[in-house]
């Protein structure tokens, strides 16, 4: 077996246009993968890499075993996000690397049809991802192709509102008492990988689960897409080892080595304070701190922000792109957005809000028909008790210091209600 550390990954070396499938072939070889692969994936410790980090094998093994269906892998490249933007990356250098894997999975589980969502308003990774759709006509028999463009919001990237999407154009989260459950597409069972997690299998049907072991912790084996923004000279992508201390993948990506605190996994991540940069990127490390890797987002805080200031943006930003189906989203998250306001302004009810901020934050955890609500609590309780002095200082009425600073978080304008598009 070659040197798995001379091997190209998912972003080594990659040209800086989307590779066609001659120069695909040209640098990783064709693609394949023989009939173990699901025993390869579970002996390479693969896991999701869209935010859950659930075992690729067993969820494969899951949808697999429905006897008497056929049945759909879909990629899903919807990246909500907004401080995401590793999926994108991928695609735009190496498409089909994810096409591999993802046609390698679909054949693993008997799938005939291979979906990859791609949200409409990304045009640019549309129109590569049709190209390398197109120059596949004649490479994967036996399965049929398609490409597909739900609206980008926060929560259509849910693989269970991607699903409902697929099914009938309403990009709304499912209620799922238990996963992995099975979901369905025009009553096929349905497998719904992340476009890194299908890369990661096309490299691992290459090469193999040592291979693939050769970097990470025994715990979280591999490497991981990430990407960086707020305190960085660009928001980047960079690929690194799972195990990676933070304060190495901020050098990576050339950010802030001297941040106030970093945000991990993305809107509905955690907040980490600066004296947590020695803990490795992995979720066995980060667990403790009540941290994960999640969707694979390190959002970077400058010393001289405000921590509440930017988590109040965005939670008011993430109660907006709530589905609305539950008394959580749909009263819940406006609330916490309004007791930060009030916590923000510094105003005489600055005290009153910072209790019942707290209280509501217990109120709504656990509650929701998704896992949107808890992403929000999750960021909104890590800010309280990172950012202390700020909030502290915002009780007892003091003007805040970062009043007049430039926003450090990428948020969007927030849509009028009636230009919401759910179809």
């Amino acid at each position: 077996m070659a040197d798995a550390r001379s091997l190209p990954r998912l972003l080594t070396g990659v040209p800086g246009h989307p590779a066609s499938l001659v120069e695909h072939r040209a640098r990783y070889g064709a693609a394949s993968p023989g009939p173990g692969l699901l025993d390869q994936l579970e002996a390479a410790g693969l896991t999701g890499r869209g935010g859950a980090a659930f075992p690729t094998a067993r969820k494969a093994a899951v949808v697999r075993a429905q006897r008497g269906h056929t049945k759909v892998l879909v990629v899903n490249a919807m990246e909500g996000e907004p401080a995401a933007h590793k999926d994108r990356t991928l695609l735009a250098t190496n498409p089909h690397l994810v096409l591999d894997g993802a046609t390698a999975l679909a054949r693993a589980i008997g799938a005939t049809r291979v979906a990859v969502a791609v949200a409409r308003d990304e045009q640019a990774t549309v129109r590569t991802v049709r190209h390398a759709l197109s120059e596949r006509d004649r490479e994967d028999r036996g399965l049929a192709l398609e490409l597909h463009t739900p609206p980008w919001r926060y929560v259509a990237g849910e693989e269970s509102a991607l699903v409902h999407w697929l099914n009938d154009h309403q990009a709304l989260p499912q209620y799922r008492p238990s996963r992995p459950s099975i979901l369905r597409v025009a009553g096929a069972p349905a497998l719904v990988d992340n476009a890194e997690t299908c890369a990661h299998v096309a490299l691992i049907a290459r090469h193999g689960a040592a291979w693939f072991r050769a970097l990470g912790t025994e715990a979280s084996p591999g490497t991981t897409l990430v990407s960086v923004t707020g305190a960085v000279a660009r928001p980047t992508v960079v690929e690194l080892a799972l195990g990676t201390p933070l304060r190495a993948a901020l050098r990576a990506a050339g950010a802030d080595l001297a941040p106030q605190a970093v945000l991990l996994g993305g809107y509905g991540g955690t907040w980490l304070a600066a004296s947590h940069l020695d803990a490795p990127l992995a979720n066995e490390a980060l667990h403790p701190l009540g941290a994960s890797v999640g969707a694979g987002v390190i959002v970077v805080l400058p010393a001289d922000a405000c921590g509440l200031r930017e988590t109040l943006r965005i939670t008011r930003w993430m109660a907006h792109e709530s589905a609305r189906q539950c008394g959580p989203c749909a009263f819940g998250l406006p609330a916490l957005a309004l007791d930060l306001q009030a916590i923000v302004a510094a105003g005489p009810d600055a005290p009153v809000a910072a209790q019942r901020l707290a209280q509501r934050a217990d109120v709504i955890a656990g509650r929701g028909a998704c896992r949107h609500p808890d992403g929000v609590v999750r960021l909104v309780r890590s800010a309280l008790d990172v950012f202390a002095a700020h909030l502290d200082a915002h009780r007892r009425g003091r003007p805040c210091a970062a009043r007049a600073r430039r926003p450090v978080v990428a948020v969007p304008e927030l849509e009028p209600e009636e230009d919401l598009v759910w179809q």
